[in-house]
């Protein structure tokens, strides 16, 4: 141990004690402020996500005001330094901490109401800083603030020169309690134990900074004396803060970006929220470390290499979601990384400990609004993720100098490779002999595949002007818009982009069918489709064709005289094709926008020309609209509501369904549609009407090729009854067969475990029963 005692002046000797115990006091505590500040956050937006529809966007809001927050903590932290006393200071901070323990247990209040589906940012953001902002606030100020004691108490102390590695600590602890959120807590305990536990938690804190209050007041030799304020260094330049905001702003964009890109064809849940912000986290605990895991330059080389393959991938939203998953979090892990190693080399002396971690929480609400709240106004299709790709290749090393031959020729390449492929998928997709004749030269190619070969040498170009951050970045952007364009897939009659998504009209051209067909698309699936030929036009088509377990719900149901229909899901308006002059119907839909495009006879007509008579439609979320309807009313309720291809488990849930039932009448039916690309879910729903003492049947109906491409899809469905009674007409139909049995653990409204279903639905299905 040194022999310098920093601002006492006393021997060294008798501090020993106090110097061994000070660093673990800060350090323990710094790690638990840590963990409960983050574990914190999916915890809370779980509470709030079914009362927004199981949006992904749910989460990245949330996102936006625990950054928000967490700005509002160190912008707090920052503040307090300003007060010389640090007996003071702590005196402040613990009469905060124990002010907002008013908070607990934590939980959503209902003051503002239930949301409005047609503004719901300002709600969930409202609602948020009202029922959690404060504890939350307050408690993500400890870790500048205890750094900045840190330093102060250290003065003098080789330890005292660098406090920015107790930041690598509150990392540390950040990622930990993230994963062990949906690994250990939410599999393990239910919401209400998991607010209780939060809630100890909080309270084993205040203890916590009480002792360390009184061990840094009481311990030390010399008690009259006050760590001095340390040297004060010039300010930082207001050029270095905004490069600063920047690079803390471009990993936050990514993070959100990579987040809704994987959850929107899976689901808003805590498994897939939790990858992305504790890998975010780790980079932290790497960039801060004196000694890093991964060096600078080996970070560079990576980052470039796998920057440019992400930037080709990320348009091409088929791809196996296992690999699709290990590109994107990869690249944004190391990217992350790059912009927070970079932050490290340029942070500060210790004096601007507090401004340097103002700048980057500024950087970190700047990125996650960006994201959450700017993009979905600007865009009308999902570019921000990308864009951000793309342009986080400035933050690399410039190089210095013009740009040799070779890497002119480079860019020249990389040029004339992205304009080759987006040129031929123009010409294959305008031309249909053309594709005809490459089809009959190469059978099984796919015009995706074929333009991803051609656009794998502009991502090789990239990464060999990885060094010079300008072309680098021209180069990504070329590639991006290329695969942009490539990747469509069909041509878009109409986008348009809400809170919930990104809803397109596409047309497809099926002869079967008598020519054009719109399709209704949200992400990579399609939410209804309808023939434009009058021949065609008013009969249900994909999932709602006669054929499917939903057609033949209706057409059972309907067989027994007038019918009283609900819906939850609009997408194309399909069902209206079903509602007779006898029958009543009503549409159950979180999101405007798509009741405007299925009303909108310009895309669907289903609603408009199809039905007998009027359609209802009632908008909010299923769970708090259905809550409203009487009781044993329905004579089937279909719950078919999906964003892209992720399933709202709260609607799937045993609380859920015997809301369902109890709309029903006696012998009503109650389907639930659970076709889905990734997930296995029909277990949990079968798991759930058995624990509700319910009969229930399953469905699986597979498309055969005989009809056209656009009239019908494999769909599966699970009906459930409050009676036998209620089943009566399916028992007898060849198709529906009595539900697999299955040991998995029904979903409630405290347990979903959506990590299982993925797992199951990458392994090899059991055989049907017969």
């Amino acid at each position: 141990m040194s022999d310098t005692t920093g601002d006492s002046g006393v021997s060294a000797a008798p501090v020993r004690p106090v110097d061994r115990l000070t660093p673990l006091l800060f350090a323990v505590a710094i790690f638990t402020s840590a963990s409960l500040v983050f574990v914190v956050q999916p915890m809370v937006t779980k509470l709030v996500l079914p009362m927004l529809g199981g949006s992904p966007a749910v989460w990245n809001t949330a996102m936006v005001f625990f950054q928000a927050a967490l700005l509002a903590g160190y912008l707090y932290a920052h503040l307090l330094q300003r007060i010389a006393s640090i007996k003071l200071q702590v005196a402040v901070h613990l009469g905060l901490l124990l002010l907002a323990a008013l908070f607990l247990p934590l939980h959503i209040n209902g003051w503002l109401g239930d949301p409005d589906p047609a503004a719901p940012i300002a709600w969930l953001l409202a609602t948020l800083t009202l029922s959690v902002g404060a504890p939350f606030a307050v408690l993500s100020a400890t870790a500048p603030l205890l750094q900045a004691w840190f330093a102060r108490v250290r003065a003098g102390y080789p330890d005292g020169k660098n406090p920015y590695v107790l930041y690598a600590a509150s990392n540390l602890g950040s990622f930990l309690a993230l994963l062990s959120y949906p690994f250990l807590i939410e599999p393990l305990t239910n919401l209400a134990g998991q607010r209780l536990g939060w809630s100890g938690g909080y309270a084993a804190f205040l203890l916590m900074v009480a002792a360390l209050a009184f061990t840094v007041w009481r311990r030390r030799l010399d008690r009259t004396v006050e760590p001095a304020p340390l040297a004060a260094t010039p300010p930082i330049p207001w050029r270095e803060k905004g490069v600063l905001i920047l690079l803390a702003a471009a990993p936050s964009s990514l993070m959100l970006g990579v987040t809704a890109h994987l959850s929107t064809d899976v689901a808003s849940a805590p498994f897939l929220w939790v990858m992305p912000l504790a890998l975010y986290l780790l980079t932290f605990v790497i960039a801060f470390q004196t000694k890093p895991w991964i060096p600078l330059p080996v970070t560079l080389v990576l980052q470039g290499a796998l920057g440019a393959l992400c930037v080709v991938v990320v348009a091409f939203r088929t791809l196996d979601f296992r690999i699709a998953f290990a590109v994107h979090i990869l690249t944004f892990f190391l990217t992350a990384l790059m912009c927070h190693q970079t932050l490290a080399a340029r942070r500060p002396p210790p004096d601007r400990l507090t401004e340097f971690y103002l700048l980057l929480s500024v950087g970190g609400v700047v990125g996650g609004a960006f994201t959450a709240l700017l993009a979905p106004v600007i865009f009308n299709v999902v570019w921000e993720y990308p864009l951000v790709l793309v342009l986080v290749g400035l933050a690399r090393p410039w190089g210095r100098g013009r740009l040799r031959g070779e890497e002119v020729g480079t860019l020249v390449a990389a040029a004339a490779v992205t304009g080759l492929a987006a040129g031929l998928s123009w010409w294959l997709t305008t031309d249909l002999e053309a594709w005809g004749a490459l089809w009959r030269m190469a059978p099984g190619v796919n015009l995706t595949s074929l333009c991803m070969m051609l656009l794998g040498p502009a991502a090789i170009c990239a990464f060999l002007l990885r060094d010079r951050a300008p072309a680098f970045t021209a180069v990504l952007l070329m590639t991006a818009l290329a695969s942009q364009y490539v990747s469509r897939g069909y041509d878009y009659s109409y986008s348009e982009r809400s809170f919930f998504g990104v809803m397109r009209v596409a047309k497809i051209v099926d002869p079967r069918l008598g020519g054009d067909v719109h399709v209704l698309m949200h992400g990579t699936t399609l939410h209804g489709a309808q023939a434009r030929d009058p021949r065609f036009d008013c009969t249900p088509s994909l999932y709602y064709n006669p054929q499917t377990p939903i057609g033949q719900a209706a057409d059972i149901v309907e067989a027994r005289g007038p019918a009283n229909i609900g819906v939850v899901g609009q997408g194309s308006g399909g069902m209206a094709a079903y509602k007779r002059a006898q029958d009543t119907m009503t549409f159950f839909e979180i999101d405007p926008m798509v009741d405007r495009m299925s009303r909108d006879p310009r895309w669907f007509t289903y609603i408009s020309d199809c039905a007998a008579g009027d359609i209802r439609t009632v908008l909010g979320d299923a769970r708090l609209t259905l809550n409203r309807e009487p009781a044993g009313s329905y004579d089937l309720l279909i719950i078919d509501a999906f964003s892209s291809d992720a399933v709202p488990t709260h609607l799937l849930t045993m609380e859920a369904i015997e809301g369902y039932l109890r709309l029903l009448k006696p012998d009503g039916v109650l389907l639930l549609h659970l076709s889905n690309r990734n997930l296995e879910i029909t277990l949990p729903a079968v798991a759930a009407a058995r624990a509700l003492g319910k009969p229930s049947l399953h469905n699986l109906y597979l498309e055969d090729g005989t009809q056209p491409d656009m009239a019908v899809a494999s769909t599966e469905a699970l009906i459930i009854s409050p009676t036998e009674a209620g089943l009566a007409g399916f028992r007898s139909h060849p198709d529906w067969a009595v539900s697999p049995e299955t040991s998995v653990r029904p979903w409630t409204d405290d347990y979903v475990n959506l990590f299982g279903s993925l797992w199951r639905a990458f392994r090899p299905p059991p055989e049907r029963p017969n």
